[in-house]
């Protein structure tokens, strides 16, 4: 079934989606809701800075100051939270003028709209939006890659690009300038449990994979893993894109629905939307 024809379509009217997204939250309920969706909101994590506030204005002004051969961002959150602590110092001006003649590559669309408020465009995307596709895009880039700055969306990820570019001799200057902190209590995560396992609850939208971790890490917690599985079995299960998706399945959770090229909040509902609507 093709997407709603506008926004006043109330297709998924009598459904309920559960939404643990925290950073837009209020954006991904009201998309639902205006297709007469009753929204089950349980934010699981939150975002905040990092800690590590001399690490990061170290990082923006080894921008500033020396050349580099391509920025790399992960996430529209790292681009907002990197300009958020040069303004703080009151150093945003040269941070973006660094930017603005330095080459970008950007994993997703989130942050390319993030460089888009900045009045930047990211000379480079990735074939597609995970670490394999940056690589990918990387490795077509016929300019010497010397020096790299990194945006990691978490200090702990994975190292795999950053290996791969240096592995090609590249010296890379990474930088994780939020972190995430627990927002939900137990309390809200057992009832959101106790809503899917009694099969009163028709989706659930994932929007990134920390979301995965920490209700799996809370349901075990809790001793609610048998009952949160049993509850998705009986719920369909939608994915913002394909890292949230793969996270899922590798917690062998099914995954139903993911938007097939444009991974933001938007087509997440129209998937939501062809899964439920009659």
């Amino acid at each position: 079934m093709s997407a709603p024809s506008s926004e006043s379509d109330r297709v998924l009217t009598g459904r309920v989606v559960a939404v643990p997204e925290s950073r837009q939250l209020d954006v991904l309920a009201s998309l639902l809701e205006r297709r007469g969706a009753s929204v089950l909101r349980c934010p699981l994590v939150a975002i905040v800075d990092s800690p590590d506030e001399a690490g990061v204005l170290d990082w923006i002004e080894r921008l500033i100051a020396t050349p580099t051969d391509l920025a790399v961002f992960y996430t529209g959150e790292g681009v907002q939270r990197l300009v958020g602590f040069a303004s703080r110092a009151g150093r945003e001006a040269p941070f973006v003028a660094a930017l603005a003649r330095t080459p970008k590559m950007t994993r997703g669309p989130k942050p390319k709209r993030a460089l888009k408020a900045l009045e930047l465009e990211p000379e480079y995307t990735a074939t597609e939006p995970t670490t394999a596709g940056m690589i990918e895009a990387a490795n077509a880039i016929a300019a010497p890659l010397r020096r790299i700055a990194l945006q990691l969306y978490s200090k702990d990820q994975d190292r795999q690009l950053a290996d791969w570019l240096e592995s090609r001799g590249a010296v890379v200057d990474a930088v994780a300038p939020y972190v995430y902190a627990s927002k939900a209590d137990d309390e809200r995560v057992a009832a959101l449990i106790e809503e899917l396992t009694a099969g009163r609850v028709d989706a659930i939208a994932f929007t990134s994979k920390s979301q995965v971790q920490r209700l799996l890490e809370l349901a075990e917690k809790r001793r609610l893993a048998d009952a949160l599985r049993s509850g998705l079995k009986r719920t369909k299960v939608a994915a913002i894109g394909p890292v949230v998706a793969a996270e899922l399945e590798t917690a062998r959770i099914r995954v139903d629905a993911m938007p097939e090229e444009s991974y933001s909040m938007k087509p997440l509902v129209t998937s939501v939307c062809e899964l439920l609507a009659p």
